[in-house]
């Protein structure tokens, strides 16, 4: 007899003797009886609960250890259950998960319509799940059946991959309208020009325009096939010397050539040691285009400054200055995304093209550089780029 039985007894003895003295024999009878059915009934009921044996562990025959050494967050199931979970998948969906309901660790409806249904036609077919982590992130699933009768649950982050995709998108899409809007105004005053060819100052305004339309398209394209050429070499660091000092100074007559008007406003100062490490074209186009935007953007009159220096840390420092309008703090971070304009009509008015700063982003990683924007509205805008030293082992670029 177990202890509780043993207990139950001793209370109804009881409660009958004190019914007995209080009442009398016969209701004393009548309380043991019920307590005794009672007592009886409640002992069946929870009989079985003591004696239900505990689940059995699910058997992992040494998956865990397996799958632990993957990067990519992966899972073994065993009906329906968690059965192992590598850190990767631990740390993206919880602790918790293991000997869990697989459906509440990937708490998604399209994983789980695929974890309800392992006989689909096309069982490797990956599922993409959106959200899973964060509402940003992308995952691609997919489930293999074992011949143990157990799955594996490979889940794999396709965050990077979509945005290369959006990105890519994006790019041809504004590229594709950017080459179109001259192309049309172009195919419009040729048009134009046929009912208007006994007008020389129509003819001529209009040809002038033409010519603008074609240059602009030129200077697009141009920016484009020195993007994709500056793309293919990212992998490949400069391994010549270039003198930063005595490439500016010849950016900057070719630049008062074109802009005489403003010749007098680039100020150039430079100090000790400006020997980089670099591709003398690359960074005379980085130069182009980063003291040719301050003198775009800057006020009439006033200085652009270019400093050079070095920093003593084995990189050479760059910065261009103007006194401009300055830029709003939140454009700052997209400043260098290709075709991103903080007032598109003045960009395009002063013959930019959208690319200029993605060029130079992508310009001073190759050369293993740093860049930085820094902007104060009513003031101007501050353009620096350090840029690694040449070691005097390095051939001199000529």
């Amino acid at each position: 007899m177990s202890r509780y039985a043993l207990f139950s007894l001793i209370a109804i003895l009881l409660t009958a003797g004190a019914v007995w003295l209080a009442a009398g024999l016969a209701a004393a009878g009548i309380a043991l009886v019920g307590a005794v059915v009672a007592a009886l009934i409640v002992a069946l009921s929870a009989e079985p609960e003591r004696q239900r044996p505990a689940p059995e562990p699910i058997r992992v025959d040494g998956a865990a250890e397996a799958i632990d050494a993957i990067f990519e967050p992966v899972l073994l199931i065993a009906d329906n259950r968690v059965a192992a979970a590598n850190r990767a998948a631990r740390a993206l969906l919880g602790e918790h998960i293991l000997g869990g309901d697989v459906r509440l660790a990937i708490r998604h409806p399209a994983a789980a319509e695929r974890l309800l249904n392992p006989a689909e036609p096309a069982p490797g077919a990956p599922i993409h799940l959106v959200g899973l982590g964060n509402r940003d992130q992308r995952w691609e699933m997919r489930v293999r059946s074992l011949p143990t009768g157990q799955r594996i649950v490979h889940l794999s982050d396709r965050t990077g991959a979509y945005a290369a995709d959006r990105i890519r998108v994006d790019f041809v899409a504004n590229a594709s309208h950017e080459l179109r809007t001259p192309l049309a105004s172009i195919l419009g005053f040729i048009e134009t020009l046929e009912d208007a060819a006994d007008d020389p100052d129509t003819r001529a305004r209009f040809l002038r325009v033409m010519d603008n339309e074609a240059r602009r398209m030129q200077r697009l394209i141009d920016d484009l096939m020195s993007l994709s050429r500056i793309e293919a070499e990212k992998y490949r660091a400069p391994d010549t010397s270039v003198d930063l000092g005595d490439l500016t100074a010849q950016v900057r007559g070719e630049l008062a050539a074109l802009s005489p008007d403003r010749a007098a406003d680039i100020i150039l100062d430079v100090a000790g040691h400006n020997t980089v490490r670099g591709d003398t074209v690359q960074l005379s186009q980085l130069l182009h285009n980063i003291i040719g935007n301050a003198m775009k953007y800057g006020r009439a009159g006033s200085p652009v400054t270019v400093a050079i220096a070095d920093t003593g840390d084995a990189m050479v420092r760059l910065s261009v200055a103007d006194e401009g309008e300055g830029i709003a703090p939140e454009h700052l971070p997209r400043l260098t995304e290709r075709f991103y304009r903080v007032d598109s009509s003045r960009s395009r008015a002063a013959g930019g093209t959208g690319l200029g700063l993605a060029i130079v982003k992508h310009i001073v990683e190759r050369h293993r550089g740093r860049l930085d924007i820094a902007s104060t509205v009513g003031k101007g805008t501050t353009v620096t780029i350090l840029l690694p030293v040449a070691s005097l082992s390095e051939p001199l670029s000529s």
